[in-house]
């Protein structure tokens, strides 16, 4: 994939695939210390051990339209191309843990890419759903969470075009923020 936000959304799909009601996906760029991490976890029903031992194979899958997974094998594969490190840890009911940190400056990391859809998109999509998306530049932060939006909204859709737009635009702002910072 050519931007990491596609990998985010790829792995955030199969979180929902697992029944997950509450996702987080936290990217972290520390710039001093030179890595880019992505990790996203969920609450979803998580793989047995002896899935989780193949699940980095594209010829492992659980699903019946295709036999091809190639989402994680991917992400591993960039990851260890850009000199990083790749971890997934899961167990049944409780959920799972993919962690892909790559080298910052690494030639060949591509760029996290438009997060600010990626996440929108999640978000209007499922919004039985909760998200928590958190961003931090090396000590700075900012965090979503669709649980305090939906408060404020009160019943408001989250697939509204206006608030599509909003979180977008509030994602887009606070990442230029902490860029600037």
């Amino acid at each position: 994939m050519k931007e990491l936000s596609l990998n985010i959304l790829d792995i955030a799909q199969n979180s929902i695939s697992a029944n997950a009601d509450l996702i987080y996906i936290t990217v972290h760029e520390n710039i001093s210390e030179n890595y880019l991490k992505i990790i996203i976890s969920d609450n979803g029903k998580g793989m047995s051990k002896e899935f989780l031992k193949t699940v980095t194979d594209p010829f492992s899958t659980t699903r019946k339209t295709r036999k091809v997974g190639m989402g994680i094998s991917l992400l591993k594969l960039v990851t260890e191309q850009t000199d990083g490190a790749f971890s997934i840890q899961s167990e049944i009911g409780v959920g799972t843990v993919v962690t892909a940190e790559f080298t910052l400056n690494h030639i060949d990391r591509p760029p996290l890419g438009d997060i600010e859809q990626t996440i929108s998109t999640l978000i209007s999509c499922n919004e039985h759903i909760d998200f928590v998306f958190t961003r931090k530049v090396n000590k700075n932060e900012f965090v979503l969470d669709t649980r305090e939006i939906k408060k404020i909204l009160n019943g408001v859709s989250l697939s509204e075009p206006d608030i599509i737009i909003w979180i977008q635009e509030y994602i887009k702002e606070n990442e230029n923020n902490l860029l600037e910072e």
